[in-house]
């Protein structure tokens, strides 16, 4: 750590540290040498936390929430990636199993012209990949919704309303991590924070331009699966009416 620290900010260099599951005794020397918020750091350090960016000083901190889903189970299970951006920093801290950073750290290492915008380049590739992350998870719970849709349909008497429920269960906490990206990213792509986000604008506004459809998926599953539900319901009752 103590080579890291001294490398940050010499010529055009910057440091990424990278910590997972951390203790509090373990992030407090990369708290001090970077001079890290008490609170963010609290946030970090227990973890659970709704995806934000807030501001303190001329840092940033942000909370994304990487997705995976498990076709087979119909569970959608979610990590946590909290980064502190600073001028000649990157502290990144993650929680659980999901979305390790070394892919993301070499697809950096090979793009000179994006690594060269420093800090704000790994903003931007993190957010790409957790974002990016989401786009099958769409696929495979569409595919679901339409097999339960036809379920209910079905002349067999089937009632899928047990599956309906977890569907929709995990539906509403898959939208707890998409929608909350929205504001973070337009106070991105609109350079409203200390670090200067402009030159990678139009990486940002692609990554948003994802993020806003996922969302926007998400809350047609949530309407749909309601629809569904209320077919389902009427369907046992109109059997029950004729039994």
């Amino acid at each position: 750590l103590s080579e890291a620290y001294d490398l940050a900010g010499k010529d055009d260099s910057f440091v990424w540290i990278g910590l997972h599951d951390p203790t509090r005794e373990e992030f407090d020397d990369v708290r001090k040498q970077f001079r890290l918020h008490e609170l963010a750091v609290e946030d970090a350090v227990k973890a659970h936390q709704r995806p934000k960016l807030e501001v303190y000083d001329n840092s940033l901190f942000v909370v994304l929430k990487p997705a995976e889903y498990d076709d087979d189970r119909e569970q959608i299970s979610l990590g946590e990636i909290m980064l502190f951006i600073g001028e000649r920093f990157v502290v990144s801290v993650r929680h659980g199993e999901l979305s390790p950073l070394g892919t993301v750290r070499k697809r950096l290492e090979s793009d000179p012209s994006l690594l060269r915008h420093g800090p704000i380049a790994v903003l931007y590739a993190v957010l790409d990949e957790v974002v990016d992350g989401y786009l099958p998870i769409v696929a495979d719970i569409d595919r679901d919704v339409q097999e339960v849709e036809e379920e209910v349909f079905s002349v067999d008497g089937h009632h899928p309303t047990q599956r309906i429920y977890r569907l929709k269960r995990q539906v509403l906490g898959f939208h707890k991590a998409t929608a909350g990206l929205k504001e973070p990213l337009d106070l991105l792509v609109r350079d409203r924070v200390p670090l200067d986000t402009a030159p990678l604008a139009k990486y940002l506004r692609d990554v948003a331009d994802h993020a806003r459809r996922v969302d926007q998926h998400s809350d047609a599953f949530r309407d749909l699966l309601t629809s569904i539900l209320h077919a389902n319901l009427a369907q046992v009752g109109v059997r029950q009416n004729e039994d």
